[in-house]
């Protein structure tokens, strides 16, 4: 995990002053560190008799594709709102200041299916619980979320678990936000 974590960049005032913005990139770029970190999310989920993973717009998608094809599961793909061609639902999420919507397609998964969640980082939550909602209303099971990088100050997590009973694994942690 200390690997990981140390091949994390962390960009200071991005996208605005106060905010200590943590970059994957500089992970994704190191051969050895994408692969340690695809390589423990594989560890943890191979027997977890997943059907799908689906991962959320953008930077989910990188680990989410990459754990389906190690896994040989699905990828199912959570966009904002508008990106995704065919029919879709939609749930909305609170951003600091406003609202916005994340979709999937109203076939990607089937009543009862198991669903890994996957996302670059979590903070507030926000993304991942509308993920959640998503998930559930197409009648699939959540297994977990999963995110490289988990900001514990800012209380996503706990509240995941606490309001959707739905655990938040994370390969690693920053203080702060």
């Amino acid at each position: 995990m200390s690997i990981v974590k140390s091949k994390i960049r962390t960009i200071p005032d991005y996208p605005k002053p106060g905010i200590l913005f943590r970059d994957i990139t500089s992970l994704l770029i190191d051969p050895e560190g994408f692969q340690l970190t695809i390589g423990m999310f594989v560890e943890r989920y191979q027997n977890a008799k997943l059907n799908k993973i689906a991962a959320i717009d953008a930077r989910g998608f990188i680990p989410g594709a990459a754990l389906a094809f190690q896994l040989g599961v699905g990828f199912v793909p959570i966009r904002k709102k508008g990106k995704l061609p065919g029919t879709t639902i939609s749930e909305s999420y609170a951003l600091e200041y406003g609202v916005d919507h994340v979709e999937i397609h109203t076939d990607a998964i089937n009543p009862g299916e198991r669903v890994l969640i996957m996302d670059d980082l979590i903070a507030t939550g926000g993304t991942l619980e509308a993920s959640i909602k998503l998930v559930q209303n197409l009648k699939g099971v959540v297994h977990e979320c999963a995110t490289i990088i988990n900001l514990p100050d800012l209380g996503g997590a706990k509240r995941i678990k606490d309001t959707y009973g739905v655990d938040v694994f994370s390969i690693c942690e920053f203080e702060g936000h």
